[in-house]
């Protein structure tokens, strides 16, 4: 059932100093869950595992390098998943039914549990905020806290306006598009991508736009919402509305923060999330 690849380029493979007493290495597997074959990353042996989501075409390995290589592995035990038909979960492809934000909310929860945590805390970028918020709000014995940071309960008509400025692949900058080309090859990226757009956009047809509104009431583990005040991608209105309707939610706002504020101020936000996390 547990097919155990070589240890991710990243990872020294015999850790050295102290590090070594803890184990720095990080480790990739494939795991069956629902039915598919699930890759995911792990490093760390802390008590207080933690599960890193990713956003849209994203895997661990292109959406948390720096959680994956300097969150305290004392403290934690970090997991970053790919979602089925992202990363190295193809196949299957990836498609986009109405429930897909369920789905990945589903197989992220179940997922940990095949993987023997008990409990654990969810972190979720973009996308993979929103799944964590479902799963927070659906699972509430299972998850301990919640970290979310570019995510939206809704979609608005500006948002889809947004999101069909990167429906064209071609047109992304070099950095960004790089790693993904590499990861999926140019056909697949480009028609997931498309596809990704239109399946995100379906949801401004529902009542408000809604995606997850009426789940954010049910979000009882303490919450920490992170948003970037130059983030191009999402408006900071959908973080204000995350925190208004999550009781006792914390709010950061990082001014020079855009979309991938933690990958772009990496250790400020490694010590925030740590800090909220203890």
């Amino acid at each position: 059932l547990l097919q155990v690849q070589p240890p991710a380029r990243a990872a020294p493979l015999t850790p050295r100093g102290p590090a070594a007493c803890y184990g720095t290495s990080i480790t990739s597997a494939k795991i069956q869950v629902n039915g598919v074959h699930l890759h995911y990353q792990k490093t760390g042996e802390g008590s207080h595992a933690v599960l890193l989501l990713p956003g849209m075409l994203g895997s661990g390995q292109t959406d948390f390098g720096p959680q994956l290589k300097s969150m305290n592995k004392q403290l934690f035990t970090v997991v970053a998943w790919d979602p089925r038909g992202y990363g190295k979960s193809i196949p299957p492809s990836r498609d986009f039914p109405p429930d897909f934000f369920e789905r990945d909310a589903k197989d992220a929860v179940d997922l940990m549990q095949a993987l023997k945590f008990k409990k654990f805390s969810l972190l979720g970028w973009s996308d993979g905020g929103i799944t964590a918020l479902i799963a927070a709000a659906k699972y509430p014995n299972l998850i301990h806290k919640l970290v979310v940071w570019g995510a939206n309960a809704s979609v608005t008509e500006e948002d889809v306006r947004i999101y069909n400025g990167i429906r064209d692949v071609s047109k992304w900058s070099e950095k960004i598009k790089k790693p993904l080309e590499d990861l999926y090859g140019h056909k697949y990226f480009a028609e997931t991508c498309e596809a990704w757009v239109d399946g995100i956009s379906r949801f401004a047809e529902n009542s408000d736009g809604n995606i997850c509104q009426q789940l954010l009431p049910d979000i009882k583990c303490p919450t920490f919402i992170i948003h970037g005040e130059k983030d191009p991608l999402v408006p900071q209105a959908h973080a204000e509305y995350i925190h208004k309707h999550i009781k006792g939610s914390r709010l950061l706002l990082m001014p020079e923060g855009k979309h991938n504020l933690h990958l772009r101020f990496a250790e400020e936000f490694n010590r925030e999330v740590e800090n909220f996390l203890r």
